[in-house]
């Protein structure tokens, strides 16, 4: 068998670690520095020639800096004769600029997804893209592991009274529909306005969640906005609690300063991201030994759709 080593980055090592410890090997050894300007520099600790090796690290706050180690870990991994380099992307950055929403505006899922094959990954591992569209970005595989899974799970084990599905806007109704049915409940929707980027207005809510246990579902929390005014509409229209379950905390700016206002009950969300705060509100999941079986399936090649089937 040729081998295969798992580096991480810098973004989220105990993410890496747990990935790591599921596969029952070693994190492999590669030193990542940074000049005094700021450029980023690698050295591996050990061969890499001829081995398959996954390269673990989110491209989450500090976006740039971390989007770029990762892309230097893949040209050091290059010039040092790996076989395969596949970047494991927990979390995928710049997703949300994934169309020309507006004259004169970046598509910045499409130039990341350049950058990454440029820079020498032949696949990449990700969840929950901000938007499934985002794969054919690629001419690469790549595998887009759902996080809704794990909440299915946690879902069922509150044991909630009366448990309603809700979409925090028409466009996560998709997300939102397939976990309904997977736990049979009815959906309900948001409609909302966003005047600008990170404000959202709450405007109606469609459906009925009068005694209900509303569970929101997205892929992302960034700012908070949107959840928060979504379960003060909620309790406003008779809801009995409010959660959410959203897969990559971003939660960037006002956001802690909102989740502790009260109005979400409990916030659910996995490891993809490191919190820089823990509130008693925010629960995380371990999505960690989900990645670690896709890399065990990927290297035996197994099929990995079989996980979520």
């Amino acid at each position: 068998m040729r081998g295969y080593k798992v580096f991480s980055g810098t973004a989220n090592i105990e993410f890496s670690k747990s990935v790591a410890k599921y596969l029952g090997i070693p994190l492999s050894e590669a030193e990542v520095k940074r000049f005094s300007d700021g450029e980023i520099n690698v050295q591996l600790g050990e061969s890499v020639r001829g081995k398959d090796v996954f390269v673990i690290q989110p491209t989450c706050a500090p976006t740039n800096d971390n989007l770029m180690e990762l892309l230097i870990m893949a040209d050091t991994l290059k010039r040092s004769s790996a076989s395969n380099i596949i970047a494991v992307v927990p979390y995928f950055g710049y997703a949300r600029q994934d169309r020309k929403a507006a004259p004169r505006v970046p598509i910045t899922a499409k130039l990341v997804a350049d950058m990454l094959q440029t820079a020498g990954f032949s696949r990449v591992i990700t969840m929950d893209l901000h938007a499934g569209q985002i794969q054919g970005f690629f001419n690469i595989p790549v595998d887009n592991l759902y996080g809704t899974l794990t909440f299915i799970e946690h879902v069922k084990n509150l044991h909630l009274q009366n448990p309603i599905v809700a979409s925090p806007d028409v466009g996560g109704v998709a997300r939102a529909r397939s976990v309904a049915k997977k736990l049979d409940l009815d959906l309900v929707i948001v409609d909302k306005r966003r005047e600008k980027a990170n404000v959202s207005e709450v405007m109606n809510i469609i459906g009925d969640v009068n005694g209900k246990d509303v569970i929101l579902v997205d892929d992302m929390v960034d700012t908070a906005g949107t959840l928060v005014k979504a379960a003060e509409a909620f309790k406003k229209s008779g809801a009995t609690s409010v959660r959410a379950f959203c897969t990559h905390p971003v939660l960037s700016g006002p956001a802690y300063e909102r989740l502790k206002s009260g109005a979400l009950d409990e916030l659910i969300v996995t490891n993809t991201i490191p919190l820089k705060e823990k509130l008693p509100c925010i629960k995380v999941l371990s999505v960690a030994e989900l990645f670690g079986e896709v890399i065990r399936r990927i290297y035996h090649d197994e099929s990995v759709f079989s996980l979520f089937n």
